[in-house]
């Protein structure tokens, strides 16, 4: 069995454990293969092990990369995302992940209009109010519902957050449970067009706790395909 391998089915079975720990099963939960980096071998092996769902950081990655990988694979978009580059992905991934603003919001919504399709989107959130990470404080969230939830191209499905950095994942508990009330309290407003079905938190270091509070998709990158090399 290959290493990429194996690491999928230890994650699938911490992910099962974690699951019963907040009540649910491990089909609740969506694993996502940031492919940040990883080349389309590897990728493939990756999808040859029963991944479906693979998330990358940057258009460019899914551009050069989406021609080469079984049309079948729903492809998340979780990084940054400028408004100039809607127009490349808004008709290859599923899901956007990272909308932080008004704006990018509207810019997807008319590019969405323009293929005829109505793009599912979730709102990024930067819970820790980290300086160095995009998305909206917990205060911003509500308001840029209110101004969005008309938007006849885009679906907001829920939140997603990328919590700091942390040796200790137990750190992170609260910024994912804090996550978790506010979807709920956005739910109880029963806003038309706005679901709450979907929290994308927990990365390779802390994907447990996530999935204890909450979480339906967690993002795993180096945990599949191991340490990354940036240069």
């Amino acid at each position: 069995m290959s290493q990429i391998k194996n690491n999928i089915e230890e994650i699938k079975r911490k992910i099962d454990i974690a699951a019963k720990k907040s009540g649910r099963k491990y089909e609740d939960i969506t694993l996502i293969a940031v492919t940040k980096t990883v080349d389309v071998p590897r990728i493939k092996e990756a999808l040859s092990s029963g991944i479906c769902h693979i998330g990358e950081n940057k258009v460019q990655e899914i551009m050069r990369k989406y021609e080469h990988i079984d049309t079948n694979i729903h492809w998340h978009l979780i990084g940054h995302l400028q408004t100039n580059k809607v127009k490349y992905i808004i008709d290859k991934v599923d899901l956007i992940h990272s909308v932080d603003s008004e704006r990018l919001a509207y810019k997807i919504n008319e590019q969405a209009a323009k293929k005829g399709k109505i793009m599912d989107i979730l709102l990024q959130v930067n819970v820790a109010k980290e300086k160095t990470k995009f998305g909206l404080f917990m205060e911003e969230v509500e308001p840029l519902i209110d101004k969005v939830k008309n938007l006849e191209n885009i679906r907001v499905k829920g939140l997603m957050t990328i919590a700091p950095y942390v040796e200790n994942p137990e750190e992170n508990r609260t910024h994912f449970r804090n996550l978790k009330q506010l979807s709920v309290d956005i739910s109880k407003r029963n806003i038309d067009n706005i679901s709450m079905e979907i929290l994308s938190m927990g990365m390779t270091n802390d994907y447990e706790v996530a999935i204890e509070e909450g979480a339906t998709m967690v993002r795993i990158g180096t945990g599949i395909f191991g340490e990354r090399n940036y240069n």
